[in-house]
């Protein structure tokens, strides 16, 4: 068997909602449990470390605080935290969020970037600019956990949360949230991790040894071999086959 067809029953079998659950943790499950844009970024950003205690994480968030006023806002959160993110960079990301619905979606934001070359980044760093603007933080927390606006694209590291948001957002599955509209699939790019990365290495499908956005867009382009029209498909088979050790 090939790979082409290796990863095409893999993400067959693996488009099930039983592969979000606390026994198979990821941050979807929460996402997908409101279905919405904010409460989803919010999800993305802090998927960081050991899927456990993220999502152990995200189920300690009040997402109704998005409605509230900043102080009550820093208030409720004052003893949140998560790894080096602390009350002020959590609630700084909700103040930020709640601000973001005044002027206009996330979709539309991202869209603005992007419609004229039909380009991920491009989008991507229209949203971190304006999402920037509308609540500034300087501290090592925050800008870790919005990022930055990079001055090369090769010191953009992988912007694997943002990507991988965009996939929740964009595509529509069983696991796949599909929220969005405007965002053509075929234009996302892989959300590179340490599970994907290595397992790409392993099955020849990138040869690129560096872990950075130049390897998430390798990936990209030999997985539109695969699926011009959604390449990104198989990120989440090939995620899960590296978390749990199958290749």
């Amino acid at each position: 068997m090939n790979i082409k067809d290796r990863l095409d029953i893999e993400v067959a079998d693996r488009n099930s909602i039983g592969e979000l659950s606390y026994d198979k943790a990821d941050p979807l499950l929460i996402a997908s449990r409101y279905r919405d844009e904010s409460i989803s970024l919010i999800c993305a950003l802090f998927a960081y470390g050991n899927a456990n205690a993220i999502v152990k994480f995200l189920d300690t968030l009040d997402f109704n605080l998005l409605n509230q006023s900043d102080e009550i806002i820093k208030k409720e959160l004052s003893s949140s935290y998560y790894r080096f993110q602390k009350s002020e960079d959590v609630s700084g990301l909700f103040i930020a969020l709640k601000r973001l619905k005044d002027i206009d979606s996330i979709e539309s934001i991202f869209y603005s970037g992007y419609k004229k070359e039909h380009n991920i980044i491009d989008g991507l760093w229209e949203f971190i600019r304006v999402f920037r603007d509308v609540y500034h933080i300087d501290s090592h927390g925050y800008n870790f956990l919005v990022g930055n606006l990079p001055k090369k694209i090769n010191q953009a590291g992988t912007y694997k949360r943002y990507f991988m948001y965009l996939r929740w957002m964009v595509r529509e599955d069983n696991i796949d949230l599909g929220l969005w509209s405007k965002i053509d699939k075929s234009d996302l790019i892989m959300p590179l991790d340490t599970h994907t990365f290595n397992v790409a290495l392993r099955l020849g499908l990138l040869n690129r040894k560096t872990y950075d956005l130049k390897a998430s867009i390798q990936l990209t382009e030999k997985l539109k071999e695969f699926d011009k029209n959604d390449p990104i498909k198989y990120d989440f088979a090939l995620y899960r086959l590296g978390q749990e050790k199958l290749a």
